[in-house]
């Protein structure tokens, strides 16, 4: 019997739930492979456990703190995280017995600089009654690391800059500088020049600021201590305002901000359930702590938490094992998990996978856009084409050295694509573009993805309330990602011979479309040569994908080097008869 009949038995007896050890008979001489346990059905295990309330608590919680690291509000999302820990079974790892599997930390850091938190802000046009801007419904007006003014307030002219060129002309001293133009423009021309504070608006047009008039995107200045200088970014309709009032001549306005900036530490939190065989392997979940919304990024927070919270249960219950650890770290974005990767060289070469979990709560209906799984680079983000699509975030075109061939992609899209269709919930993906923690694991050469959504015409502002988020959708996303998890940290043979089948169907399908979109492609005047490198491009990070399966078993393992060979052979045949087609089709 030829090798690929033999994978193709194992692929029906497996999904039957019979182990693959039956095959082992005469015409597998040498077969050695020990027999595995029924695979276990996560998502019959974890649906009924994982109902979105804990997530949906923690962000009501966190989402009422402008959170930046080492502020009250960061703190006490630490600390409420460490108290559900406890509560779910998590042992203090200082106090941890040698036998505990279910442990958590709190790491504290010095900081190098103070930290920053609003206490209250307030802008007024002088000579009108009303305020231009209150922080109790703006709580985004006031500049990260803005100083406050006297309690009485600064009275002072406003100077309209309305381009980079006006900021040298600009007569700023003493005067509060107003640009439609980011800060990193405008800040330290007015810092020079004596200003003492700026009013800014730019807001982008995928957050609908016509229609959403009163939302305000939080903006930052550099860290600063002695400084009295402050910022204040504007909503559409305030901008809209001071616009038509510069308009009609000399215009003063009442700043007052009160804000505090005090020395501090650095909190990161990790939890890990240790693995029973290979504990030095591991997954990592990250969910960052700091940003003020409550999609961005309380929901992470909160979804994580009741993921660490729903896997000890169940291991409570002996309904799970954890053959490798699993990790979950909360803190803050992208310098925590870089952290963790960097400062333990020995532990990093353990982590196998990282998944981050970052706006994951939304109501889209609400919000817009649909949730995501950001992919590992793969030749989408060099050829954005057909259904693959950018999100209003945006990527820079890679480049085929930057490509990261690894099943994590198809095989998280997958899980995820199953929980879907269960609860009637749009999944898609799209093409790498970075900015979160997903990109640490990626420096660092570990697979890695982002759990996300996009657009949200409230992302990062002070419109991004508890409002906004859906229960249901932490449900969904909690579940699909544990299960994910769950799947991983408890993978071996069974699930490297899945994968390959995946990856090579996957493999082909997306070679017929690519061959596709080539055909109409060279039809509209594209050079053939081009074409054919997209569809080799995408021959060569499937080939190398398949090959990653092997991660999981071990290095001897004949049965999976067979597989692997033999379905990188049929992914390569059916790259080359396309591109035979493709180059038929262009001469006729």
């Amino acid at each position: 019997m030829e090798m690929g009949r033999v994978i193709s038995i194992k692929r029906i007896l497996l999904r039957q739930g019979i182990v693959p050890a039956l095959l082992c008979l005469s015409f597998l001489a040498g077969c050695s492979q020990q027999p595995e346990e029924k695979p276990v059905d996560y998502f019959e295990l974890v649906r009924p456990e994982f109902t979105g309330q804990l997530a949906y608590e923690t962000t009501d919680f966190v989402e009422d703190y402008w959170r930046v690291v080492g502020n009250t509000g960061f703190n006490k999302t630490i600390h409420l995280i460490a108290d559900s820990l406890k509560a779910a079974g998590y042992v203090l790892e200082e106090k941890a017995k040698t036998g505990d599997r279910f442990t958590y930390r709190i790491e504290k850091r010095a900081m190098s600089r103070q930290t920053w938190e609003p206490v209250s802000a307030s802008l007024q046009i002088v000579g009108q009654e009303m305020p231009l801007l209150l922080s109790q419904t703006n709580r985004n007006m006031t500049y990260l690391n803005s100083a406050s003014t006297p309690k009485e307030g600064i009275k002072a002219e406003v100077v309209w800059v309305k381009s980079v060129e006006d900021m040298e002309s600009a007569s700023m001293k003493g005067k509060v500088v107003f640009a439609e133009m980011s800060a990193r423009k405008l800040y330290k021309n007015a810092v020079k020049n004596g200003a003492i504070g700026i009013l800014t608006y730019d807001n982008p047009g995928y957050l609908q600021p016509e229609k959403n008039t009163t939302s305000i995107q939080f903006r930052s200045l550099p860290s600063q201590y002695d400084s009295d200088f402050w910022g204040i970014a504007l909503s559409y309709e305030a901008k809209e305002k001071l616009v038509a009032q510069l308009k009609t001549g000399t215009t003063e306005v009442l700043v007052k901000i009160e804000t505090k900036r005090y020395p501090s530490e650095e909190l990161t939190i990790v939890a890990d359930i240790k693995g029973s065989e290979l504990p030095n392997e591991r997954l990592v979940y990250s969910a960052h702590v700091q940003e003020p919304g409550a999609n961005d990024n309380a929901t992470g927070v909160g979804t994580q938490l009741e993921m660490a919270k729903t896997a000890a249960k169940l291991f409570g219950e002996n309904k799970i094992a954890f053959k490798r650890t699993m990790t979950f770290l909360w803190g803050d974005e992208i310098v925590s998990t870089n952290r963790y990767i960097e400062e333990n060289p020995e532990r990093a070469k353990g982590i196998k996978w990282g998944i981050s979990l970052d706006m994951v709560g939304e109501n889209t209906a609400i919000t817009g856009g649909t949730f995501l799984i950001e992919k590992m680079p793969d030749p989408s983000a060099i050829w954005t084409r057909g259904n693959d699509k950018h999100s209003e975030w945006g990527g820079d075109v890679l480049n085929l050295e930057d490509m990261k061939p690894h099943y994590l992609n198809d095989f998280i899209t997958s899980t995820f694509k199953e929980q879907g269709e269960f609860a009637n919930w749009v999944v898609e993906t799209n093409p790498f573009e970075g900015g979160s923690d997903h990109t640490p694991f990626l420096r660092a050469d570990i697979p890695g993805l982002l759990l996300w959504h996009f657009t949200d015409q409230f992302y990062h502002t002070d419109n991004d309330r508890i409002d906004k988020v859906s229960q249901e959708t932490m449900k969904n996303v909690g579940t699909a990602a544990l299960v994910s998890g769950l799947t991983l940290v408890n993978s071996s043979t069974a699930f490297a011979l899945e994968q390959i089948s995946l990856l090579e169907q996957k493999a082909i399908d997306r070679l017929q479309t690519e061959f596709q979109l080539s055909v109409n492609a060279i039809k509209n005047g594209n050079a053939i040569e081009n074409e054919k490198a997209i569809l080799e491009a995408w021959e060569d990070w499937y080939v190398k994908a398949i090959s990653t399966t092997s991660d999981v078993v071990s290095k001897s393992n004949g049965d999976i080097k067979d597989a692997i060979k033999e379905s990188q052979s049929r992914v390569s045949l059916k790259s080359q008869e396309l591109i035979k087609k493709l180059k038929t089709s262009s001469k006729n």
